[in-house]
């Protein structure tokens, strides 16, 4: 019965070291000190955007080169379309990308569009 009683309170041991928070995939990649574009924002701008916004797509800007990407979060209103909706429609269409994405971009922007 000793025994028994150890090992239930090994396992409930184990079930509260194991059940602790963990990061999800989305909250580790938001913590991207010193994004570039070709690393971190390239890839969120080809699964995100690039189906409305390249020559292929209908909508303009075209956002297919790291010009083009700069120039709209520079001289358009990228940040503000994807982080707030006070600039029309959230970006892109399909819904809002999660913080931790759009955090990466704002993160790249701030510290001077590395490429």
């Amino acid at each position: 019965m000793k025994t028994f009683k150890i090992i239930i309170v090994f396992m409930i041991a184990c079930l509260i070291g194991f059940s602790c928070d963990s990061k999800t995939y989305e909250e580790i990649s938001g913590e991207v000190a010193n994004p570039t574009y070709t690393n971190n924002v390239k890839p969120i701008i080809v699964n995100n955007c690039l189906a409305c916004h390249s020559t292929a797509g209908a909508e303009l800007p075209t956002m297919e080169t790291y010009t083009q990407v700069r120039d709209a979060a520079e001289n358009g209103n990228m940040i503000c379309r994807i982080d707030d909706q006070s600039c029309g429609t959230v970006m892109p269409q399909s819904g809002r990308m999660p913080q931790s994405t759009i955090n990466i971009i704002k993160n790249w922007v701030a510290n001077g569009y590395p490429n």
